[in-house]
């Protein structure tokens, strides 16, 4: 990320990158999400205490920051491998075994060098989006850091490893902060949450059983991943799968169904795993890894769907509290009107309601909503004002909905008939290029990169219409540019993103210089990436 003139991070625009906008246009977005909801919802959760309910306010650090990964399990369910399989290399600070090893919550984030920040350092820093973690005081500061290290996955996500969830309440007890409210915080601002499991660790314990219940209301971000898939054979992998399932029933009390990925990512796979279903694990770690890839292209558009979530619950938040307010008497017998309110919290939130003409589904949770209420006196809340409810009104009608209609329209799906502009011309030939082609790393991809980025990418990639006038000022025949794109073209949507184009580019070298193209591209030729 480069940093613009008022010190706020925007897209680098650097080649290979899939944001959906130009530097401008998500800097502008941005801005206006953080003017709207400092100017309008903010005011609103600091005059009726919303940070003592629900959630600190968000700072500018939190609206700009990139999507973030978290990733929740028990231990040695392989989250530190899963991390260390998407950058290809180890991070600062890792460990990774068969015991208890992450004992901290680590954020890792991209950094021009390998770098560990410690909690007390990252939660003061305004650049990072960690700040609101000082209201858990030393106790999980001193148990948190940041890994900053060099990635192109990292450029567009931040991924947050937490501790292995232990069975027992002495773990429970002796961590010193409270780990189901740290869940909660980073479950509100992640873009996905992945449920760890493996095919031999099944159990939910307490504490996970906990961390799960609190992400109620993120549902949309929740993905469950069976990860060592592979440790087990085709037979014992559906009971498993069974199981898992029926241990989750009892704790996820809704009736949608998860998306379940069965997967296996080892940095070295291990000689005795099963090859049975080796072909179903790959294609579900893909459609997971496609799943994550789809949060670079919609950052935007759910830093403002989690704008809407929060300008709802403040809203009702206000009209709770200002209720409660206008309910206590204004002389005698406070205490024990307070008490009766407390009890009956549930019919107030229903006369709410109804006067309001609010849906069930904008309340808070009534028994989580006494506990915390039970810590202060309603005599002294802010009685309503309706000009700060009206600014939030205007926001969820007209500001994010307004910032919402500045989104460009993604890349269409193209008919088959259309993903190659040379098809109509004819077939390549068939033979071999020489071997000293067929490595990726002798693809000159720096050269090309400015030819690429002057066509203008959207979402990081070009159509055929607009490669082909490139492609035709090499001179050759159509039908051999055909075959070239259908060997670049190698996830075949009728896009090319850097790498396709630099390696279409690449084999007009080779034709040139007098070599044959293949029917199929070499595994060599493809990109290191994982996305």
């Amino acid at each position: 990320m480069k940093k613009n003139g008022k010190g706020s991070p925007v897209p680098s625009g650097t080649p290979g990158s899939s944001g959906s906008f130009t530097e401008d246009e998500y800097y502008q977005i941005i801005e206006g999400v953080k003017r709207t909801y400092n100017q309008k919802i903010r005011p609103l959760e600091v005059t009726y205490n919303f940070e003592g309910f629900h959630s600190s306010p968000l700072t500018n650090s939190d609206i700009e920051a990139k999507p973030i990964v978290l990733l929740i399990g028990q231990y040695s369910t392989g989250k530190t491998t899963f991390i260390r399989y998407l950058l290809d290399k180890a991070y600062p600070g890792e460990h990774i075994g068969v015991e208890p090893t992450t004992d901290r919550f680590v954020a890792v984030m991209h950094g021009t060098e390998d770098r560990i920040t410690p909690g007390n350092a990252a939660a003061v820093n305004q650049d990072l989006p960690f700040q609101g973690l000082n209201r858990f005081g030393q106790a999980l500061l001193s148990r948190f850091q940041v890994s900053q290290t060099p990635s192109p996955v990292l450029e567009n996500m931040t991924i947050i490893d937490t501790p292995g969830i232990l069975a027992g309440d002495k773990q429970r007890i002796e961590r010193g902060y409270d780990f189901t409210a740290v869940i909660e915080y980073f479950a509100q601002r992640a873009d996905l949450i992945l449920l760890m499991f493996d095919s031999h660790k099944l159990d939910i314990s307490n504490e996970f059983k906990n961390a799960i219940h609190c992400l109620r209301g993120q549902e949309e971000k929740v993905r469950v991943v069976l990860n060592k898939s592979d440790m087990v054979s085709q037979q014992q992998l559906m009971r498993v799968y069974g199981a898992m399932m029926w241990s989750l029933g009892k704790v996820v009390q809704t009736p949608e169904v998860m998306r379940v990925y069965l997967s296996s990512f080892w940095v070295d796979k291990p000689p005795n795993s099963f090859e049975e279903c080796r072909d179903l694990i790959e294609a579900e770690s893909k459609d997971l890894l496609r799943d994550m890839k789809e949060l670079r292209r919609n950052a935007a558009i759910r830093k403002i769907n989690e704008i809407v979530k929060r300008a709802r619950l403040a809203r009702v938040h206000a009209l709770i509290i200002s209720h409660l307010k206008k309910e206590m008497p204004s002389m005698f017998g406070k205490k024990k009107k307070q008490e009766a309110l407390l009890a009956n919290l549930e019919q107030e939130f229903v006369k709410i309601q109804q006067r309001y003409h609010l849906p069930a589904g904008d309340f808070p949770n009534p028994e989580k909503f006494r506990q915390n209420l039970a810590l202060y006196d309603m005599d002294k809340f802010k009685s309503l004002k309706e000009d700060l409810l009206d600014k939030a009104d205007e926001a969820l009608s007209q500001d994010l909905p307004r910032l919402m209609s500045r989104f460009p329209m993604m890349n269409p799906e193209l008919e088959k008939s259309q993903r190659n502009p040379f098809e109509e011309f004819g077939q390549g030939s068939e033979s071999d290029i020489p071997p000293s082609y067929w490595d990726f790393t002798s693809v000159d991809k720096t050269s090309y990169i400015p030819m690429f980025q002057g066509l203008h990418p959207r979402e990081g990639r070009v159509n055929g219409g607009s490669v082909k006038p490139i492609l035709m000022d090499s001179g050759l025949p159509n039908d051999i540019l055909a075959q070239i794109w259908r060997l670049s073209d190698f996830d075949g949507d009728g896009y090319m993103d850097v790498d396709e184009f630099s390696i279409a580019m690449h084999l007009i070298k080779a034709v040139k210089n007098g070599a044959e193209l293949p029917e199929k591209l070499p595994s060599t030729l493809l990109p290191p990436r994982k996305f």
